[in-house]
């Protein structure tokens, strides 16, 4: 297995740049794993292919205006911080760009509170200190920060946020949630469908290409994700009743994947913490069915996780039919649903 393998082609046109409206107005291509049986239609009409007993399982995570601008003390020169982990009350692991940006370097940021570079981390992360939560001035100073691929600007910056979000916390949208709207919701669990919630808070690594030629010696990054009791009672329960427990995201299967237990039969259990799961063609799943999902970008980590989910020459062979129907790609862009 190598790196290339997961390559695929896709001119610059394939990349969404604005989001579809209504949310569920996006297309949806559906397949079968067992027999490659493709479908297309619109996200409106998933519930064609849902059961009655069935359970999606969505992250709520909400994306915080992680994005910000600042100027060093003395002198002013521009300082562009992204915050990507919080560490306590007001340490937080930050991207930035800017030079000089040294242990002991003290900045100001635009609307907000003074700081300090704390530590130099791995490339071009550091560990800022700021004088005051920076929590509260998300409103004045912080800005959502949109995947580098997205060259357009969001006017409306709740559509890179689920319509079901809580929990603040990630530098990035579960973008596979994005298709939902509260009244298709509503509709499938009119025909019962139930929903099960869970929190993954999504970082910036997920955009960030496998350099490695195999993707084995990749260090995959981690995320801090949480499963309630609730929510693993329900899945159990689910599954226990014949029904299939579905990821809405790859973020899900990650959360759910890692909170499996093998021990006389495979459940789920409460989880809290780091999750580091690199999941690979090879993988046994434990607990997902099936999976909603947007198309990935090449050589992503996320494409091998479908892959290992799908089958590699599966998943690829779909994509180049996503081409020629001309889907959206990538996190403004059109869905799968893979069962």
């Amino acid at each position: 297995m190598k790196t290339d393998d997961f390559n695929y082609d896709l001119p610059e046109s394939f990349i969404a740049q604005t989001p579809i409206e209504p949310r569920h107005n996006s297309r949806l291509m559906v397949m079968d794993r067992r027999n490659e049986d493709i479908e297309h239609c619109r996200f409106w009409e998933i519930g064609r292919y849902l059961k009655s007993g069935d359970l999606l399982v969505i992250n709520q995570t909400r994306v915080i205006p992680a994005r910000m601008f600042a100027q060093k003390l003395p002198g002013g020169g521009k300082v562009e911080i992204l915050l990507l982990r919080k560490q306590d009350a007001l340490q937080w692991v930050c991207m930035v760009g800017g030079k000089g940006l040294k242990p002991g370097r003290k900045i100001v940021v635009e609307n907000g509170p003074g700081a300090e570079i704390k530590a130099m981390l791995t490339g071009p992360q550091r560990l800022i200190r700021f004088d005051a939560p920076i929590e509260d001035y998300f409103v004045t100073a912080g800005h959502v920060p949109l995947p580098p691929y997205i060259h357009q600007t969001l006017f409306d910056p709740e559509r890179y946020q689920t319509v079901y979000a809580q929990t603040p916390g990630s530098a990035a949208a579960p973008t596979a949630g994005l298709h939902f709207t509260q009244e298709l919701m509503d509709k499938l669990r009119s025909e019962g469908i139930k929903f099960a919630e869970l929190t993954l808070h999504v970082g910036l690594d997920t955009f960030a290409p496998v350099n490695e030629t195999d993707p084995e010696e990749h260090l995959i990054h981690s995320e801090w994700c949480t499963l309630s009791q609730d929510t693993a009672d329900l899945i159990n329960a689910t599954r226990l009743k014949g029904g299939r427990v579905i990821a809405v995201g790859t973020t899900s299967v990650r959360t759910l994947e890692s909170a499996a237990t093998n021990d006389r039969e495979t459940i789920v259990k409460t989880y809290l913490g780091e999750t580091n799961l690199f999941i690979l063609p090879g993988y046994k799943f434990k607990i997902v069915d099936g999976l909603i999902t947007n198309f990935h970008l090449p050589k992503s980590t996320l494409l091998m996780l479908v892959s290992a989910f799908t089958g590699r020459e599966k998943i690829l062979n779909a994509y180049e039919i996503a081409k020629e129907e001309r889907y959206r790609f990538f996190s403004f862009g059109d869905a799968m649903f893979i069962q």
